[in-house]
Order: C-alpha cells, then structure tokens, then sequence
C-alpha cells in the first residue's frame, strides 16, 4: 500500500511529507519533501488568541498540506492517485496530557489543527488524522505515540536500543533486546530545538542554529543551566509529555530576562538540551544503541555533546537504518494510518499510559 505521511511538530517550522510503499514486511521510502512555513504563517500558529483565528488557521493548515501532498507528488513524478492512504498528524497548538481540574472534573485535553477533510478533498486522498485523542479518552497522554512504529523498526532480539527523536520537543523509545510491547517504556525528554530556535529567532529571525555554529563558538553558565535543568519537569516518571506548555514562550523570555548575551543563551540552550535527554537515557544500562533522528541530529553541537556524555553508547542515526532522519516522524504517521484502516490498536500503554490499547485516528474519506 502506498500511503503519504503528514507532520507538523512543535518547532512550527513547516511540513514534512513522506511517501512510503509499505509491504507485510517492508517499508520502502520512495519520496520525502519539507516545505517550510512561511513567517507570516509561523507567526500567526505561534499567536493564536480567538475562536475566528483557530477556526481560519485549521483550514488554512488543511490547505497548505494539500499542497504540500501535491508538490511532493509533482516533484518525485509520483502519480497522485497511486497513493492509497494519508496519515496527517497535524499542528498541535495545544497538549495537556496531565489531567487537571477544570468545573468539576479531572480533564486532560489535546488540540491539533489541519483540516483533514481539506486534505481529502484536494488530494482525491482517505486521510487519517487526530491520532492522540482516542489515547487521551483511554486514560494516557496522548503522547508519545511514534514509539509503536519504533518497535515496529527497531526492535532487535539481541540488542537493546533507544530510540531517540530530536524535534522540538525530544522523546525517546527504549526497546529491551528482545522486548514485548508491554515491555516498551517511552517519554518526552524535554527541549529538542525548540528553546534553541526560539533563542535564534530572537537574536537575528533565523530559524535555527546551523550546524550548532552559534553554540559551539559561545559559553555556557553554569548557574543557568542547573537552574533550567531543576524545572519539575525532570523529577517526573514517566509516562510523561511535554510541550510548550513546560517549555514554551514563558520559559525562553525568562531566559532573555537574564540580560546574558543572547550567544551565551543559545550555549547554554543547547547544552541543556543534550544534558537532558542524556539524562533520560542513563538509568537504562542495558542499552547499547542510540538511533537518532529529527532536526536535532543536524546540530552539531547537540550531537558531539550526546555523544561525549554517553561515551558507553553507540549513537548513530536512522540513516544506518535506511530510513531518513527527517521524514522518520512523517513515515510513523502513515503507518499509524495503515493500522488505523486495519482496525488495529496502535497506542503502547506502557508509554502514554492509556488504561488498554485504543484504535487511533478518525476517518476523512476521499
């Protein structure tokens, strides 16, 4: 079945599209294209207020994925109507995977916007999309959900390995050497690029830090880091999730508000991205493998540093394993589609900590 993935992630960059032939038991990547947002269309994601503005963004967002779908196709010289299946994750604008109390009851809520039926009718394509809330109606927190399509990929029977995404927000998957399902653990970390990004954006409205050339050249304080890295998010177990909500706007102009050069802040940013995803892997020794993937693994510095805090671990990408380290999260949500369409759970309770395993998506048809 050939079957086009759609991802938009916390760092509100743009949009990656896979294309993906998918056998009983092969994935053959055939096309990956990532049209970047532009900034007027950054920005108004990244200021949502009102009702109106939610409501024109989500088909706005729909829209843009048509033609996101459409040019990937034009450009690899795909035929659109050999495509059988999308799976859109959409733009997450907003993601409480914790319950809190709110007129009487405990709700724990998720918000991605793109409408998936834009998408269907543009494209002639089925779209699945909304794959976090069935999750969040059985109990778990809606994310991470891409650790089902990890097990599916990586799984080793001899060999333990994590699987770790650097997006915007980072998250590994841990997979025992011969693991069960159950035996699948999985959270966010914490900050991939996003307080990275932001930092960049604030100093010159570039959209990152190349190659992590900014932080390699500038200094990291001490007293900032310890201070960033106290935040309550790091003492909580997992199943736990993370976003802008922890580690959003209020969080990076707290940063500014130190008066440090802005250089020093992008130093220092990254450190405690690489500090804190280390952190989360070191209480699993009987890991050999990291496999890396996201926009995180093209910072430099992000990935020296991994590397020299875990010097025990080999720590590769998912280029070693045939699949591209950008379009791996894309190529996750079309086989999340895939299992949608055939009826079959694709939640890993063990790592959202959903009560039971839960169909997840809801239908657009063509």
């Amino acid at each position: 079945m050939r079957i086009a993935g759609i991802m938009s992630g916390t760092s509100f960059d743009g949009i990656d599209v896979a294309i993906v032939d998918i056998h009983r038991k092969r994935i053959d990547p055939i096309a990956f294209s990532f049209p970047p947002y532009s900034k007027a269309v950054r920005e108004a994601l990244l200021s949502v207020h009102s009702p109106a503005e939610i409501s024109r963004r989500n088909f706005l967002l729909g829209e843009l994925y048509a033609e996101a779908v459409k040019k990937t196709c034009k450009r690899h010289r795909i035929p659109i109507r050999s495509i059988d299946l999308c799976g859109m994750h959409g733009q997450t604008i907003f993601h409480e995977g914790q319950p809190v109390r709110y007129l009487g009851r405990r709700i724990a809520s998720t918000f991605q916007i793109g409408e998936a039926a834009v998408v269907a009718e543009r494209t002639g394509i089925r779209t699945i999309s909304n794959f976090r809330e069935a999750d969040i109606a059985a109990g778990g927190k809606g994310a991470p959900l891409v650790p089902f399509v990890d097990y599916l990929l990586f799984r080793h029977p001899k060999i333990g390995r994590i699987a770790l995404n650097i997006g915007g927000i980072a998250n590994i998957t841990v997979i025992p050497a011969g693991a069960k399902p159950e035996q699948i653990v999985a959270f966010d970390t914490g900050p991939g690029n996003m307080v990275i990004d932001a930092l960049v954006f604030y100093k010159n409205r570039q959209r990152y830090d190349k190659n992590g050339r900014i932080a390699s050249a500038a200094a990291v304080h001490a007293w900032l880091l310890a201070s960033m890295l106290s935040h309550p998010y790091f003492s909580l177990k997992p199943p736990k999730t993370a976003g802008r909500e922890q580690f959003g706007r209020e969080f990076v102009d707290d940063l500014v508000a130190t008066k440090l050069p802005i250089d020093d802040l992008i130093a220092t940013a990254t450190e405690f991205t690489a500090r804190s995803i280390a952190q989360a892997i070191k209480p699993y020794p009987k890991i050999s493998e990291v496999i890396a993937s996201g926009g995180g693994i093209h910072n430099r510095q992000i990935m020296r540093r991994l590397r020299e805090l875990l010097p025990n671990l080999a720590i590769v990408t998912t280029n070693d394993h045939g699949i591209d380290p950008d379009a791996k999260e894309a190529i996750a949500f079309a086989m999340l589609a895939l299992e949608f369409v055939r009826g079959r759970p694709a939640n890993v309770p063990s790592a959202t900590g959903a009560r039971h395993p839960a169909l997840l998506g809801k239908s657009s048809p063509a």
